[in-house]
């Protein structure tokens, strides 16, 4: 019988998410969603998938909600001050190629639609982008980050960052 999992925090936070525990038979649920073979028997080659089950991992997995979050906060300190330039810089970091004009354009809409939205909440904004590890972000309000959290998980979401074409 394996030990209980505890979630670590502050620091250690980063450091947990680095060494996944695989077990042969039982592999962890986000790896499952993406089809990951069991490790009971050798595969050639994994099979290639997309699902809604995927899709949901990427959006609401805590890991993957902090990754955005991280990004985000990037994004705020590397990219330009406009939408189109955070969308753009967000977009090249996560699928190494530039976007589309159609794609910046929806990104951007995403963008400012999210940011007019955290605006009216800035609770919501809190909470989403509210975490457990090292509070690296606390210099950028939180109805900024928010936006940009959301925006990185669009992105890590579409196919152009998920498969490897």
């Amino acid at each position: 019988m394996s030990p209980a999992y505890h979630q670590s925090v502050g620091t250690d936070l980063y450091r947990r998410s680095l060494y996944t525990v695989l077990k042969r038979t039982v592999p962890m649920p986000n790896v499952t969603a993406f089809d990951a073979p069991t490790r009971e028997v050798c595969t050639a080659r994994r099979q290639v998938t997309n699902t809604p089950l995927q899709a949901l991992v990427l959006l609401d997995d805590p890991q993957f909600v902090e990754a955005a979050r991280v990004i985000g906060e990037r994004t705020l300190k590397e990219a330009g001050p406009t939408a189109s330039d955070r969308a753009r810089y967000a977009f090249r970091l996560l699928a190494t190629r530039a976007p589309t004009p159609a794609e910046l354009k929806l990104l951007v809409a995403l963008y400012e639609d999210q940011r007019a939205a955290f605006s009216r909440e800035p609770d919501a904004a809190a909470k989403l982008i509210k975490n457990r590890g090292e509070q690296t972000g606390r210099s950028l309000p939180p109805t900024e980050l928010a936006p940009a959290t959301i925006l990185a998980q669009t992105i890590l979401n579409l196919d152009a960052t998920i498969w490897e074409r």
